[in-house]
C-alpha cells in the first residue's frame, strides 16, 4: 500500500535549493504520511545525478526538457494518481518546511472532505515573520487574484471555524490536494507553462463544486524566485525577461475564460495603463529584450484562439 501523499519538487537546474527543500521535510515532518517524488525538468547541470546520489531513496522522474511548472508537475501527479496515492502535494523547491507542515495540511483536507485542497501560510525565508503568500483572493472588478498577506491568530482547536478561511485560488507554491479531484477536473493546463496556472485549476476545482482551504496555522518559508532569475547583461536587469511575457500571457488568457464580461472595459482600463507604462519604462531603460517579450505577451494574450489555450 502507498503512503497516502506523493510530495512534489520540480527541480530545474536548482539542485542545491532541492536539497534544501528535501533536508527541511526529513527533518521536520512525519516520513510516514508521504513519499518525495523528484520531477527534473531536464537540467542540464547534473541536477539528477547529483540529486540521486544523495537521496537514493526518493522516487525520481526524468522529463527529459523543461516542460515548464504546469507539465512538469503534471507528470509527477499523473505518477501519484496512478500509484495509488490519495493525496499529491506540489512544492516549490526554494522553500523550507516547519515542524509538522504535511500533517496539519493531511488532517485539514481528511477533516473537511468539501474541500479540494488546501495551502499553509507561506512566510518569506528570510523575513520569517512576514508573510509571502496567505489566503487566496479575487477582486472581480478589476479581474485581479490578490493575496490576502495578514497574519491572522489561530486557535489550535481543529473544530474551529476560524482557524481555516475559503480561498477563491491556492498557489502552486505548496497545496495538498485531492487525486480523486485532479481525476475528475484534470492537471495544471500545460499551455499556461508558468504563472496563473494554479490559479487557473483553482477556479476549476471551485468550478466543480469543491472548496479551497487556506490553512494559517500550517506553515512553511520561501525564498521566491530562485528559478526566475538569470545572469543577463546587467540593463536586463536579474529576472528572466520571459517571465514579462508569461506573465502578461497568462493573466489575459485567464480573464478570457474567468472574467466577467460586464467587467472587461474596467479590466482594460485597470490593467492596460499599467502594462503599457512597464512597456515604456523598458524602453527608456533600454531593456528591448524585456519589452519585445512584454510586448509579444501581451500580443498573444488577446490573439491565441481559445481552442489552442484550452485543447486539454
Amino acid at each position: 500500500m502507498p503512503k497516502s501523499i506523493a510530495l512534489i519538487i520540480l527541480n530545474w537546474n536548482t539542485p542545491v535549493y532541492t536539497a534544501n527543500c528535501v533536508f527541511s521535510l526529513l527533518k521536520n515532518c512525519d516520513h510516514s504520511d508521504f513519499d518525495i517524488i523528484i520531477a527534473d525538468n531536464g537540467s542540464t547541470d547534473g541536477s539528477l545525478v547529483q540529486l540521486k546520489a544523495q537521496f537514493p531513496d526518493l522516487i525520481f522522474l526524468d522529463n527529459k526538457e523543461n516542460l515548464g511548472f504546469a507539465e512538469g508537475n503534471n507528470r509527477a501527479l499523473e505518477y501519484s494518481i496512478s500509484h495509488g496515492y490519495t493525496y499529491s502535494m506540489v512544492m516549490n523547491n526554494d522553500t523550507e518546511a516547519d515542524p509538522g507542515l504535511v500533517k496539519n495540511l493531511l488532517i485539514h483536507l481528511q477533516q473537511h472532505p468539501e474541500a479540494a485542497a488546501v495551502q499553509p501560510a507561506i512566510y518569506w525565508l528570510h523575513q520569517k515573520n512576514k508573510l509571502w503568500n496567505g489566503e487566496g483572493r479575487y477582486y472581480q472588478l478589476l479581474g485581479k487574484p490578490y493575496s490576502d498577506n495578514k497574519i491572522y491568530s489561530h486557535k489550535k482547536s481543529t473544530k474551529d471555524q476560524a482557524a481555516f478561511k475559503r480561498a477563491k485560488w491556492l498557489t502552486g507554491c505548496c497545496m495538498l490536494i485531492s487525486n480523486k479531484v485532479l481525476q475528475q477536473t484534470g492537471l495544471f493546463n500545460k499551455q499556461f507553462f508558468l504563472y496563473f496556472e494554479d490559479v487557473e485549476l483553482s477556479f476549476r476545482i471551485r468550478a466543480a463544486g469543491y472548496e479551497l482551504h487556506y490553512l494559517p496555522g500550517a506553515k512553511m518559508y520561501h525564498e521566491a524566485g530562485a528559478s526566475a532569475q538569470t545572469k543577463t547583461p546587467e540593463k536586463e536587469g536579474t529576472l528572466s525577461p520571459v517571465i514579462h511575457y508569461y506573465i502578461s500571457r497568462n493573466h489575459i488568457w485567464f480573464l478570457r475564460k474567468y472574467g466577467n464580461p460586464l467587467f472587461y472595459p474596467v479590466m482594460l482600463l485597470f490593467n492596460g495603463p499599467y502594462y503599457i507604462a512597464v512597456l515604456f519604462y523598458f524602453l527608456l531603460r533600454g531593456r528591448y529584450k524585456k519589452a519585445k517579450y512584454l510586448f509579444n505577451g501581451l500580443k498573444d494574450g488577446f490573439f491565441v484562439p481559445e481552442k489552442v489555450i484550452w485543447q486539454n
